[in-house]
């Protein structure tokens, strides 16, 4: 049974492998393209912006890609491979490969301000961090000022307030 399943984790690495491959050349191809025969775009800052997702690229061949042994119809599986689909750092990469897809096609459509599509995911979790470390420390500031002028009032409820006030009934305790 365990063959079984690593049999077909290898298959569907192999799958993934291919297709991130021939997208990732797609999308790359479709800028050169672009930026060759209508645009000039920057090439310096498609390669730099593009060698994160390409790294990435490659790890993911190297840790995923299934390893046979024999040869012609006598292969046997020797290495399934890491699984593709895990979550964690695996999930995170993948994100960062097809932010930078979508980076680099509007870039290729949209020109230099494309490029700075590639910082909003940056931005926004700097943005994050900060309301809430500034709503932390906003909280934290608050903790040490007591119940002040409440007084006696914060532990009754409404309906005993008013009793009180009115004068009728109070608690009495044995």
């Amino acid at each position: 049974m365990a063959q079984k399943a690593q049999k077909a984790l290898a298959a569907r690495n192999a799958a993934r492998l291919n297709q991130l491959h021939m997208i990732s050349i797609g999308v790359h191809g479709f800028f050169l393209l672009v930026s060759q025969l209508f645009f000039t775009r920057s090439r310096l800052t498609w390669s730099l912006i593009s060698l994160p997702s390409l790294i990435v690229e490659f790890w993911f061949e190297s840790i995923a890609r299934p390893k046979y042994t024999g040869d012609g119809e006598m292969k046997e599986l020797k290495k399934a491979g890491e699984d593709l689909d895990a979550k964690g750092l695996t999930e995170w990469m993948w994100d960062l490969v097809y932010w930078t897809w979508i980076t680099v096609i509007a870039a290729a459509i949209g020109g230099k301000w494309g490029w700075y599509l590639y910082i909003v995911v940056p931005a926004y979790s700097l943005w994050l961090a900060w309301t809430t470390f500034s709503g932390a420390r906003q909280g934290l500031s608050g903790m040490g000022m007591g119940s002040g002028g409440e007084g006696g009032a914060a532990g009754q409820s409404k309906r005993q307030a008013k009793m009180e006030k009115r004068g009728g009934q109070k608690m009495q305790y044995r």
